[in-house]
C-alpha cells in the first residue's frame, strides 16, 4: 500500500460534478472526489462513475484506505459497494473505513448479502481474503470524526431536507484545509465551518434553468421536485457569499445543477459567482484536479 506520510502533495480531483442521479448521453457524472491531502488520498462521496474516476486519476483501487459519504442519497453512495469489490479484485487486502451517516452499515450489509456467491466464490477459487473482514463502517455525527497526527477530519450537518443525518465536512493537514459544503440550502453556519480554508467546494444550482430541468426528468411531480430543489439545495449566489465570508482561498463549484444544459453556459455559473466572490474561482467539470500550494 501507498505510504502517504512520504509526500507532501495535496490536490482535489472533482471525479462526478453533476447534482442528482440520473445521467444522460452526454452528461456528466454524479457526486464523488478524490482529495490528496499531503499525499493521502480520500474519497469523497461515491457517485455513480467514481470507480472509473479514481483510476483516470491513476490511482491504484488497491490502495483503497479511507472513504467519507455526506449523506444517503444515491448520487453519493450508489457505486460505494461496487467500488470497493472492485478494489478488492484489484488486488486490495488492507482496510478500509467508510465513514457516513447512519444507516450507510445497511447499505453495506445489503450489497455484501447480494454479493455473497461470487465473494464466496473467489476466495474459495483464486484465494483471495474475506471481503467482509477488509471494511469497517463508521456512524459519524457533528464534531471530531477522525484525529491524527497532522490529520484531521470533522463535520458538520448541514441542511438538506427531509434528511437530518447530511453533513459539511473539513479536512486539515499539516499546511492546507479543504472544506466540502455537502448538500445543502443556504447554510449561513458554514461560513464559520469553512473559516480561512485554502479550498471550499460547494454544491450550487442556477435557478433559471431549473425549469427546463423539471420537464426534462419527465417522471417526477415537477410542484413537489422544485420545492425540494428550493428547500434543499443552494443558489450559485450563495455559495459564493459563503465563500467570501469564510475567507477562503479558493472556491470550487460541483453537484451542478444543472450541469448538461447546453442552453446555460459558463458564463452563467461566472454572471452568478461573480456577484459575491472575486477570488480564485473553479467550475466543477469531471476530472478538474485543483492543486494547492
Amino acid at each position: 500500500m501507498t505510504d502517504h506520510r512520504q509526500s507532501d502533495e495535496t490536490w482535489v480531483a472533482l471525479l462526478g460534478t453533476k447534482g442528482g442521479p440520473a445521467i444522460r448521453p452526454g452528461s456528466t457524472m454524479p457526486t464523488s472526489s478524490l482529495l490528496c491531502l499531503d499525499g493521502r488520498k480520500i474519497v469523497v462521496d461515491c457517485g455513480l462513475g467514481v470507480t472509473r474516476g479514481l483510476t483516470g486519476q491513476q490511482m491504484q483501487l488497491r490502495d483503497l484506505s479511507l472513504i467519507f459519504i455526506t449523506h444517503l442519497h444515491s448520487d453519493h453512495y450508489l457505486e460505494l459497494g461496487p467500488l470497493i469489490h472492485t478494489a478488492w479484485t484489484a488486488g486490495l487486502n488492507t482496510p478500509v473505513t467508510v465513514y457516513g451517516p447512519k444507516g450507510l452499515d445497511t447499505y453495506w450489509d445489503g450489497f455484501l448479502a447480494s454479493m455473497k456467491a461470487d465473494i464466496d466464490l473467489r476466495m474459495e477459487d483464486e484465494g483471495r481474503p474475506d471481503l467482509r473482514d477488509l471494511v469497517e463502517i463508521k456512524a459519524i455525527d457533528e464534531g471530531t470524526v477522525l484525529e491524527e497526527t497532522s490529520f484531521k477530519a470533522a463535520a458538520i450537518r448541514n441542511v438538506h431536507p427531509p434528511l437530518v443525518d447530511t453533513f459539511a465536512l473539513r479536512f486539515t493537514g499539516k499546511r492546507h484545509s479543504v472544506v466540502f459544503s455537502g448538500d445543502t440550502t443556504h447554510f449561513p453556519q458554514l461560513a464559520q465551518f469553512a473559516s480561512s480554508a485554502d479550498l471550499l467546494i460547494h454544491e450550487a444550482m442556477l435557478v433559471d434553468a431549473l425549469g427546463a430541468l423539471l420537464k426534462r426528468i419527465g417522471n417526477s411531480d415537477p410542484e413537489l421536485l422544485m420545492n425540494h430543489m428550493m428547500q434543499s439545495h443552494s443558489r450559485a449566489e450563495d455559495a459564493a457569499g459563503i465563500a467570501q465570508e469564510a475567507s477562503v482561498k479558493a472556491l470550487a463549484l460541483h453537484h451542478l445543477i444543472p450541469s448538461d444544459d447546453p442552453d446555460f453556459t459558463d458564463e452563467d455559473w461566472q454572471r452568478a459567482v461573480r456577484q459575491h466572490w472575486n477570488g480564485e474561482f473553479h467550475l466543477g467539470r469531471d476530472g478538474l484536479r485543483i492543486e494547492l500550494e
